[in-house]
């Protein structure tokens, strides 16, 4: 505070009235003094309008002082044992360390980090220790997102309390045998332990965001009870270079989040050098997250700076502190208290006499805030009681903490994982772990555990206790599965439409609408859309079941004369998200994964222009699979050729093949309203009332036709991807036949095409709905698996696909709207000549009729590909295929569409 009289004696300097400035400086004193510095701040504030008012021009300051937010005098006071746990951190440090150095001293070149949890250790313990409350009890629990590098440490607090062995410990990164522990966190591969997968950099804090707004979106809804619980999302601060990291930090500012904290590990390194070596990325990132309306908390100094701080009655280690970039940040801790005497302190004369009684090595122990437990304990104390506002802790650290010269401040740190004997002693030392030179013997790095019974042990136990059990902990399945509608349910959408012209997505919107319906489902439904709406025609949902807004609807919409007009309401059940696809994802991903994090099963619909799906947000899609997200995904106006009118980057030929790519996405692509009724119907079945850990994925189109009624008995076959529409009938000696498969919008074209087929060549073909080639490949591929491991069984089984065409005769010729690799897929299990079509190349805008003429799937280039076929099998001639292509007026000239 006594450098408090060098900013004042600087602003009297060149005052043109020191005497009024020197009145107004102790009137605002005696505020703090006597009423503290938060009115202070009130009335300062209230000047700044006034002023502003008037018409001066006053520019916003997005940065404060490189010093801790939080003055020495106001921190809130740990009531831990700090002895003790800082025996247990370096007992945590060393098992985080031995599991690295342990798993790359044997064969195999395992890989691992040591060095980010080495700076983020206090961080972790002082949250686990004294905030992070576990649900078991009346807490519903807080959500911790760890940061990816960081899970060794994880495991050794762990390995501590009992909860992992010291056999997974030895088998870190060794899954395969079912012994060891992930690399990073995997609730798939993990499900009772993990919370959240984090490891795909920038997919933590977006989807911590989300989750955090989901929490408040159900205690709007009166789902949830109210509470205090938070979700604390770890990184690093070269993750924040990453947009996903930062770019919906005004959706947390604007809903007033205050039931989230973002904790940026600022050890000032990314994995090849500095974050900012000419700049400052804790400064940088006070301005983004304030200007975005977030409470900035910065834990920069640790208690060993304070007396400097308090002695600093020049300013001039403030003023060091801030023109001193982050690049020779790096350097004082990586060349020692000689070299910051020298370089830092040496810099003004006035910082020099400061340490003028320090020796090197008190200057090199001159902490840092994050590696300060009471720093950061007062920092989660004061995120724990912020209200109105997301909280961000700007905590800085030393990457490879206690590694000394093996790594501690190094560029190379990142990805050491291996430490020589000496380095291995130094570290033990350091941290007095108590191991002996002998055990060391040999290049041994024994992992250390201090007794079930041990002091350290207890102390664990009881904190945790104390906050609702261990951590991190998870939750494989809700305790109550829902009864979901029967098929029944949605009679009128079984039958056909006569006359009357649907789309697929008019048939999903009115299966919606009946879901909502349901007393049970109704309310667990989530609506989710980026701002399409009314594109996809669900805008009548805004005034039936309200849009969600943290804030109601203050204004008077412009529509509300009309009945479905835009309807925001605290209660709302709509998530409209805006123009962000990674946003209205991570909404949907939050509510997929409720009946983890809440244990309330939660059913999200997230509808979307398709090619803005798996192609946009895949490794988010990807991250929902490890998460184990059950939901309903809806591409609409799917495939290449049915977004007429849009073009290259709309029109969707490969997002299906995207979807096959993870292995619980079940994905469809069907082409009549009671093929996504008995998908949908299917997968909540699945979802919420068994729990299976699966999400799914479907292709609506905008194109209206009419829909048949449902075929008897092909229930079954919808859900296994493929069922037979059409039945030719038993062919007559010497008629030619073929089997057309078709899915989504070309399914139709096959229908035409085998009318085209009889008509002008006599052929006959059964044609076979495919709404799934990727369950089909799937499933084939597990039965051939199946086979070749049982090689005496007495009847091998057959493929699905295989079963349905085994004895059926011609050859197949399947097309969709998708690239050639999705309906090939199935090929080895086809008992048949097998001819695909597809729409390989970049999409255009033009008619439907005329994109299907170019990508060759319309249904004069399926009739002449079967013709092509019967030809090739000698059933038929190569003037057959001429006369084909001419009455089909086929443009043999025409480049291939693949590149073109």
């Amino acid at each position: 505070m006594t450098s408090l009289h060098a900013v004042i004696n600087d602003l009297l300097q060149n005052d043109p009235d020191p005497t009024e400035t020197r009145e107004w400086i102790e009137s605002v004193q005696a505020v703090i003094e006597r009423e503290g510095a938060q009115r202070a701040h009130q009335l300062l504030e209230g000047m700044v309008e006034v002023t502003r008012r008037a018409g001066a021009h006053l520019p916003f300051q997005s940065t404060t002082d490189y010093i801790n937010t939080i003055p020495a005098h106001l921190e809130a006071k740990s009531p831990g044992d700090a002895a003790m746990e800082w025996r247990i951190r370096s007992i945590i440090r060393w098992n985080a360390m031995a599991m690295v150095v342990r798993a790359n001293r044997k064969p195999g070149d395992l890989g691992g980090h040591i060095a980010s949890f080495a700076s983020a250790a206090t961080l972790y313990d002082v949250g686990f220790n004294h905030f992070w409350r576990g649900p078991e009890g009346d807490h519903p629990g807080d959500l911790i997102g760890i940061q990816g590098h960081s899970s060794p440490g994880i495991y050794a607090r762990s390995f501590l309390e009992g909860r992992i062995s010291e056999d997974q410990l030895e088998n870190f990164r060794m899954e395969v045998d079912g012994r060891g522990v992930s690399s990073y966190p995997h609730p798939w591969l993990m499900p009772d332990y993990w919370q959240v997968p984090t490891v795909s950099m920038g997919l933590g804090p977006l989807a911590a965001i989300y989750q955090a707004r989901n929490w408040k979106y159900l205690e709007g809804r009166g789902l949830m009870p109210k509470s205090d619980r938070k979700v604390w999302a770890f990184l690093g601060d070269g993750e924040t270079d990453e947009p996903e990291s930062l770019g919906a930090i005004s959706v947390a500012g604007r809903e007033g989040l205050d039931n989230l904290v973002f904790v940026v590990n600022c050890n000032l390194q990314r994995l090849d050098g500095p974050v900012r070596g000419n700049g400052k990325i804790i400064q940088e990132l006070e301005g983004q997250f304030r200007g975005a309306g977030w409470n900035v908390i910065k834990t920069i100094w640790g208690s060993y700076w304070d007396p400097l701080l308090a002695r600093d009655t020049t300013g001039k280690l403030r003023e060091l502190m801030m023109e001193t970039v982050d690049g020779e940040y790096q350097n004082c801790k990586a060349f020692g208290g000689k070299y910051t005497r020298d370089n830092f302190f040496g810099k003004y004369p006035e910082t020099a006499q400061l340490v003028a009684n320090l020796s090197d090595d008190d200057i090199w122990r001159l902490n840092r805030g994050g590696h300060d437990p009471h720093k950061v304990y007062a920092a989660y104390h004061e995120a724990s009681q912020t209200k109105g506002v997301p909280t961000v802790i700007l905590a800085k650290t030393v990457k490879g903490y206690g590694m000394g010269a093996a790594g501690e401040a190094l560029n190379p740190t990142h990805g050491t994982k291996k430490m020589d004997d000496a380095d291995v002693r130094t570290f033990r030392d350091r941290f007095n772990i108590p191991v002996t030179d002998a055990q060391l013997a040999d290049s041994a790095v024994p992992f250390y555990h201090p007794g079930a019974n041990s002091p350290e042990v207890e102390y664990m136990h009881e904190r945790r206790k104390a906050l609702g059990g261990f951590l991190p902990q998870r939750r494989r399945k809700s305790t109550a599965s829902l009864d979901v509608p029967a098929l029944e349910t949605y009679e009128r959408l079984l039958k056909t439409t006569g006359e009357r012209e649907i789309s697929t997505t008019m048939a999903f919107v009115q299966m919606l609408n009946i879901t909502l319906r349901d007393k049970q489902v109704g309310p667990r439904c989530v609506p989710i859309v980026a701002d399409e709406a009314r594109t996809f025609g669900m805008e009548g949902l805004f005034r039936q079941i309200g849009i969600y807004s943290p804030h109601g609807q203050k204004y008077k919409p412009v529509d509300r004369d009309q009945l479905m007009y835009y309807r925001e309401d605290t209660a709302g059940q709509v998530l409209e998200e805006g123009i962000t696809e990674a946003g209205a994802f991570s909404s949907w991903l939050a509510a997929a994964t409720s009946y983890s994090t809440n244990d309330l099963q939660m059913l999200p619909f997230y509808i979307y222009y398709s090619m803005f799906g798996f192609q946009r947000i895949g490794d988010s899609a990807w991250q929902a699979a490890d998460m184990r997200a059950r939901g309903f995904l809806l591409g609409a106006t799917a495939g290449r050729t049915t977004l007429n009118g849009e073009g290259l980057q709309h029109e969707d030929g490969h997002g299906m093949v995207q979807a096959g790519l993870i292995p619980n996405c079940r994905s469809y692509d069907p082409t009549f309203s009671f093929e996504v009724v008995t998908i949908i119907q299917h997968g909540m079945q699945r979802m919420l009332a068994e729990q299976q850990d699966e999400y799914y994925y479907v292709t609506l189109m905008n194109e209206n036709y009419t829909h048949p009624d449902m075929p008897e008995g092909s229930a079954e076959g919808i859900i296994k991807g493929m069922y037979l529409l059409k039945d030719a009938g038993k062919a007559k000696k010497g008629e030619l036949r073929v089997q057309l498969l078709g899915s989504g919008t070309i399914l139709r074209e096959a229908i035409a095409a085998a009318e085209l087929l009889d008509k002008d060549f006599g052929v006959s073909a059964d044609i076979w709905s495919c709404p799934s080639f990727n369950e089909l490949a799937r499933d084939g591929v597990d039965v051939i698996r199946a086979n070749r491991l049982d090689p005496e069984a007495k009847a091998p089984r057959k493929p699905y696909v295989t079963q349905l065409l085994e004895g059926r005769q011609g050859p197949a010729i399947a097309a969709t709207d998708y690239i050639r690799v999705y309906a090939d897929q199935i090929r080895e299990f086809v008992p048949m000549r097998y001819t695909v079509l597809g729409t390989d190349g970049f999409g255009r805008s033009d008619t439907r009729a005329n994109l299907r003429r170019h990508f060759e799937v319309d249904r004069f280039h399926i009739a002449h590909a079967a013709i092509a076929a019967l030809a090739a099998e000698g059933k038929m001639t190569a003037k057959d295929v001429a006369r084909a292509i001419k009455q089909y007026k086929i443009d043999i000239e025409k480049p291939n569409p693949i590149g073109v």
